[in-house]
């Protein structure tokens, strides 16, 4: 073996663990905000959408035109969507480099965990008991995905 010729160096559990952590927060902390955004969305009126010249088909495609334009001028829609798809970005990355049978469920855990904490922080929802308890479980989940894997 060539002594100038390493193999990868593989990243350290922490450098796995915020990534999982950083998708997991990208996914589920912005989908709460995503949705207050178009739930409170009231798109300004557009004559072209309404025109008797237009058939139903141009009518239906202007209005969703115009209505992804609308949301996406719109800070509050825009910006969390933005770190959404950042999140997807980095779940791209890390499913080429990690372990695809383990980095699935704790990101989609992770992002079920933080979308209700989301949910608390956008819209002031409470968190009950049994929530808390079903989080314990997911996390308990988790870990045992991970031990299994390790072990």
């Amino acid at each position: 073996m060539d002594p100038d010729n390493h193999p990868p160096a593989h990243p350290s559990i922490f450098r796995w663990t915020l990534g999982f952590l950083l998708v997991g927060m990208a996914w589920g902390l912005t989908t709460p905000f995503i949705r207050r955004a178009a739930v409170n969305f009231h798109p300004p009126p557009r004559p072209s959408i309404n025109s008797p010249q237009n058939s139903w088909v141009k009518k239906r495609v202007l209005k969703g035109v115009y209505t992804v334009l609308d949301l996406l001028r719109s800070p509050g829609y825009a910006v969390p969507l933005l770190v959404n798809l950042t999140g997807s970005v980095w779940f791209f990355l890390l499913i080429g480099k990690a372990e695809l049978s383990l980095t699935v469920p704790i990101t989609n855990s992770l992002a079920f965990l933080f979308t209700v904490l989301g949910e608390w922080w956008a819209e002031g929802k409470v968190i009950t008991k049994d929530t808390w308890i079903g989080m314990a479980f997911v996390l308990g989940g988790i870990a045992l995905c991970v031990q299994s894997k390790t072990a």
